[in-house]
This record gives C-alpha cells, structure tokens and sequence, in this order.
C-alpha cells in the first residue's frame, strides 16, 4: 500500500502543481475592443404578482462582460429606460456612442410562471436584428437570461455562445481532522452550484460526458482510487474501474461510449482504453516510464497524454488504434495536462516557466506556444465548449480558487468561494 501511494503522489506530481457554495466573478482583465452594448434592465410588467427574483437584464450583461467581446453600459449612464420599440429613441444610444442595445420586460404568465421578452437591435442603422419570448418558471429565469446572452453573442460575433453552459469542480473544505470533499457543478457563471458528490476521502479529476449529462471522476472511498461514472440529474452511479494500483484521470471519447483512463494493474502506469457497454480494455501505450492524463482529440483519431519517458513531463500523442507515438512538446522542462480545443486546432496544458506553473495553448499546425497566465501555481486548463475561453485553477492569497482566461490572453477573470480551496475544474460541453 505505501509503494501505491508512492506511485500515486508521484502521478499527482506529473498531474498538478497544486496540493490543494456560489463563485463571486470579478474581472481582473478586460479587452480594450470590446464592442459597446447597453442592455437596459428589463421592465417587470406582471403587477400585482410580486417581481421576479432575478434580474435578467442584470445577468445577460454580466455574461457579456464576461467573455470580453463586450463592455455593457453602466445602469447610471442611462438616458432612457425602454421595454418596447415604441419607447426607443436611438438618439439617446448614439450620444452615448453605443453599438447595440438590448431592451426586454418580463410578464405573468400562471401561477409561477413567467413571459420573457427581449429585443436585439442596431443602434447606428435603428434595426432590429433579433427577437424572442420564453415562456418559463422562477427556477429558470437565470437559464433563460443565459440563453438570452448566447442569441445576442452569436448574431454579434457569428461565434455560439457558451453562457448556458456549466462547470464541475472539486471543492476540500472542513479541518485536518475532519475534512470534506465535495464535487459540484454550477452554471457557467458560478451561480446554481449543486454538490452531485460529498465525501471525506480524496475526489479529483472530473470528466462531463460528450452529451453533458454524465460525469467520470476518480474516488477514494474505502480509501482505495476507483473511477466511477455517475449520471448528473438522477444521482445514479457506479463504479467502472477499482483495479489493484492506480485507476485514474478518466477522459470520455467525442461518441461517448469509451473512456480512456491511468491504470497500474499490470505494473507502470500506462494508457487504457475501455468500452463502457462490454467493459473490456484495451492497453494504448506500453513503457516503463509513467504515462498519465489521457485527452481525446474532438474527431476520435487522437488521444494525448503526459509522459516522463523523456526525463521530464511532457506532452506526446498517439493514435487510438495504437502505434508510433509522437512528442508534441519541447519548449519548458515542464509540460502536462494537455487537452484539446472543440475545433481539435489548439491545445491547453501546464507549463512551467522558471518556477511558475502556467497555463499555455499551442497551435498544432504550427506547433507554436502561447502563455496565456501569469500565476505560480496554475493548473487544470478546460476549454469552453465555443472555444472562446479556458477556465483553470489557481492559487489566491493562499486559496485554491477558479480563474479563466480567454484564449487571447487578452481577457482575464477569477471566480471566488467564500469558503473552501477549488480545483480541477472542467467546462461542460453543450447540453445534448
């Protein structure tokens, strides 16, 4: 047991440069082009029901700010507050040098239930470039104003939005002598967080399914690694791998119906490749050194992994029907964690620069790097499902918190607990 925990931290090494309720965004970074956009708050127009208990108008420009496309219009520097064509005058938006405005109100609609109206329009040219009602429920107005942000992203950038998407993370709370592990998803914004797992042994390296609606992970309940599957709305899991030795870093194939995992069973740790209907295996990669954190590239030909087999940590590749694997990465001593962008073009990964952990892109076709951050200790980059942004832990006066990046490096953003260390964070992809 002593030598698997050897082993283990060995891997966590290769894996993680760190040890380590509803996020807080603040934005530490923004773009100098982001378009001007005014979303006026949206008019409630159900009286006498009591107001909604959100404030659309208020999400949908924060979900804007914070992709750094857009730089919304203060409530403050408002001249005018329309809900209807009719009220918009397009003068006031023009003396106030904004591209696009956003109007809506919200309506009863039954018992508990809600009409949302929104209008897109250009301010310049005073057309409408969009439109939409849903017809909703308190439980998903904040759904609703996320899905509102992405109409208004994707007719603006020709770019789908990811605002109505969702992020898993590791949350370690508690004492020493009585710690608690929790693994919870929250919408992409940090909001509607849910614990789908509670623990007080070690829970690490989430995986979501490509249809959104499952998530691998690795758990040390009985205090022995297992990886497990378990499906986020009904809670129902199992358990698809508790081999002897390791069994770790799950990574789902783009059709859902493999995972790739680390596992230790027949001696070093190497790539494995498992048919989740049969359950059989089959052995990828065969070496002595330790081969760890396996990642699908998006068309399924490819799968990535972190390798010591040099001297150091660093990146190769090998096909899924096995053979010659390749080295991706030489630039640092240190490089892991790598994963794919939704257009297979980029990857993220870790790279250590001096005595800093950061998080990096490459360009595959040109095989060149980028350091997007510029923390110590930065870890677990995750790609947005649209590509725009790269969402990753790090470390904040002393706290594991969230952190995201846009893929620029232009736009940066950090996503706080009040309470608790955060990691390996992992975005969805879109709900299927």
């Amino acid at each position: 047991m002593k030598s698997l925990l050897r082993l283990l931290m060995l891997i966590l090494f290769l894996a993680s440069p760190l040890a380590s309720a509803g996020l807080v965004i603040q934005i530490t970074q923004g773009s100098e082009g982001a378009l001007p956009i005014a979303v006026v708050p949206f008019r409630w127009e159900g009286k006498p029901a009591p107001p909604p208990p959100q404030k659309i108008g208020a999400i949908v420009a924060a979900d804007l700010h914070r992709s750094g496309y857009f730089k919304p219009l203060r409530e403050s520097q408002m001249l005018s507050f329309p809900a209807t064509t009719t009220e918009v005058d397009f003068r006031d938006w023009r003396a106030l040098k904004q591209e696009n405005l956003v109007i809506g109100r919200v309506l009863a609609n039954g018992p508990g239930g809600y009409k949302v109206e929104f209008k897109l329009f250009d301010v310049y040219k005073g057309e409408q470039l969009l439109g939409y009602s849903f017809d909703t429920t308190a439980a998903d107005l904040r759904g609703v104003a996320h899905h509102i942000a992405d109409l208004i992203f994707e007719t603006l950038t020709g770019r789908r939005g990811a605002f109505a998407t969702r992020i898993a993370y590791v949350v370690s709370s508690g004492t020493v002598k009585k710690p608690r592990v929790s693994l919870r998803i929250s919408d992409s914004d940090g909001q509607n967080s849910q614990v789908i797992l509670s623990s007080k042994e070690p829970i690490m390296s989430p995986a979501w399914s490509p249809d959104g609606r499952k998530l691998a992970y690795v758990s040390f309940e009985n205090g022995r690694p297992g990886i497990w599957v378990q499906e986020v709305f009904s809670g129902k899991r199992e358990k698809v791998a508790s081999f002897k030795g390791i069994n770790g870093a799950p990574a789902w194939s783009p059709d859902g119906r493999f995972l790739a995992m680390t596992l230790s069973k027949d001696g070093d740790p190497d790539i494995y490749v498992m048919d989740l209907a049969r359950r059989k295996l089959r052995r990828l990669v065969h070496h002595w050194a330790i081969d760890t954190e396996p990642s699908w590239s998006p068309d399924g030909r490819y799968i990535v992994f972190t390798s010591d087999r040099g001297g150091s940590p660093q990146i190769y590749r090998v096909p899924v029907t096995g053979g010659r694997t390749e080295r991706l990465t030489f630039q640092n001593s240190y490089n892991a964690r790598a994963s794919y962008s939704p257009d297979g073009k980029m990857l993220t990964f870790i790279t250590r620069v001096g005595r800093n952990y950061r998080i990096a892109v490459m360009d595959l076709a040109r095989r060149d790097v980028t350091v997007l951050t510029d923390g110590s200790l930065d870890e677990s980059p995750s790609f947005a499902p649209n590509g725009s942004m790269i969402i990753y832990a790090t470390n904040y006066r002393g706290r594991g918190v969230l952190a995201a990046v846009s893929t620029d490096g232009r736009v940066k953003q950090r996503l706080a607990l009040q309470h608790g260390d955060v990691r390996d964070p992992v975005w969805s992809p879109y709900y299927k």
